[in-house]
């Protein structure tokens, strides 16, 4: 039984040498990686030299403004109602009040509201001139008028369409697809040319429906 207690401490002996030698070994090569990297480091220390920091100005935090959003399918929807509610094939002979001067009412419009038109009984809030104007890019224009004139409340507006001195034949034919185009409006209660000072044949006096 002494023999093997003898043996078993002997090799407890051993084992802890060993241990303690690889201890040793692990401690040694920690103690090399960290002057390792301690020698890198103070050599780009070195190589960089004193290092100061960049002095700023002191700065306002700015928020990012959002851009607003732009409605482009609002936009072609728009212009798809206004090429698909004038016509140009549209006869408004029979709906004109055939006088001195040509003018529209529509039905349950009294007389009353032309003549008070034809003496200024309105005043213009807006207008649109129409001259230059190819008869699509006219139309649409005009179209588009009458819409913004509606939201902004306007009831009575000038429309400029020319004599048409310059057309072929000086036939005014942008006055017809005015008239023609303004009859096919529903916000359009009743208009008449203008007077003298106002544009005569070349332009009509316009009134509007009220807001509701």
């Amino acid at each position: 039984m002494k023999s093997k207690s003898f043996k078993d401490l002997a090799q407890l002996k051993i084992d802890l040498e060993l241990a303690l030698q690889r201890q040793r070994q692990l401690d040694q090569e920690l103690e090399a990686q960290r002057k390792k990297a301690e020698a890198e480091k103070n050599l780009f220390s070195r190589a960089v030299g004193v290092v100061k920091p960049i002095a700023h100005m002191p700065r306002a935090p700015l928020q990012a403004q959002t851009p607003q959003p732009l409605a482009f399918q609002q936009k072609l929807d728009d212009q798809a109602v206004l090429r698909e509610s004038l016509s140009d094939e549209f006869d408004a002979t029979t709906l004109l009040d055939v006088d001195d001067q040509l003018s529209f009412r529509r039905p349950g419009i009294g007389l009353d509201v032309t003549k008070k038109l034809r003496t200024g009984g309105w005043t213009i809030q807006s207008e649109i001139d129409l001259h230059g104007l190819r008869r699509d890019e006219a139309r649409e224009s005009l179209g588009q008028f009458i819409r913004d004139a509606m939201k902004m409340g306007w009831r009575c507006v000038r429309v400029i369409h020319g004599k048409g001195l310059g057309s072929p034949g000086k036939t005014p034919v942008l006055k017809s697809k005015a008239l023609a185009w303004l009859i096919q409006k529903n916000e359009v209660l009743a208009f008449v040319q203008a007077k003298a000072d106002q544009g005569g044949a070349g332009a009509l006096v316009v009134l509007l429906k009220g807001a509701n």
